[in-house]
């Protein structure tokens, strides 16, 4: 298999969930570290730089938020929180905080993987004057339009802005707060509408979307192939 030698620190106080989750990620081509408690977390980081942390909320010592927050301090480090399920209010502080996806436990690995790679990708800013694929879906942001098979739309601005961040940072959560703040509206009613809308250009089926999609409490996201 080929590496890709991207560097990911697993941090959870459960041995078997992160030998499951370096074994794991080691068969797909990372680097794993990985460290039982917060203090073992900074003492690998003060050895490595790494290109995305995995990191469990609820631990003995510092809790996931509170080293999400001093990481965030000093690094734009990606992170992945891993939550108990059905925990929203935890998700929602943890965006708040900086991190920049959650997963609930359990979790299937192969749906961790799947973020990682989508977050992994943030750091590669699109190119606007090339045409970007979402799916089926081809994004001229130069154009401002999207074709979909033999369908064309024009995107306004606001769109632009929102799908340029979201592109440029797939699988990364955005509050409604957020978007509103990329997109220059202030209604939150107004942002589902064009959410809705940016639906209807890009998915094949925009009522079952599946690369643009809801994260409950949270806000949206997008994932691409």
């Amino acid at each position: 298999m080929e590496q890709n030698k991207h560097h990911i620190l697993v941090v959870d106080d459960d041995d078997r969930i992160r030998e499951l989750v370096k074994e794991y990620l080691n068969e797909n081509g990372y680097v794993v570290s990985t460290g039982n408690s917060a203090e073992e977390a900074k003492i690998r980081l003060g050895y490595f730089k790494f290109d995305l942390i995995v990191l469990d909320v609820m631990m003995p010592g510092q809790s996931g938020f509170e080293l999400t927050q001093e990481i965030k301090k000093k690094s734009n480090v990606p992170i992945i929180l891993l939550t108990a399920k059905g925990e929203v209010e935890n998700r929602i502080q943890g965006l708040e905080l900086g991190a920049d996806d959650y997963l609930g436990k359990p979790f299937e690995p192969k749906e961790l993987l799947l973020r990682i790679k989508n977050i992994i990708k943030k750091n590669t800013k699109i190119d606007t004057t090339k045409i970007n694929k979402i799916g089926e879906a081809q994004v001229d942001l130069n154009k401002m339009i999207i074709q979909l098979k033999s369908k064309i739309s024009k995107i306004n601005n606001s769109e632009k802005k929102v799908l340029i961040e979201m592109l440029s940072n797939p699988g990364k959560t955005y509050s409604r707060n957020q978007i509103g703040e990329i997109s220059n509206i202030s209604q939150e009613r107004s942002i589902d509408v064009m959410i809705t809308r940016l639906r209807q250009k890009i998915e094949m089926n925009p009522k079952n979307p599946k690369y643009l999609q809801t994260i409950r409490g949270s806000g949206y996201v997008l994932w691409i192939e």
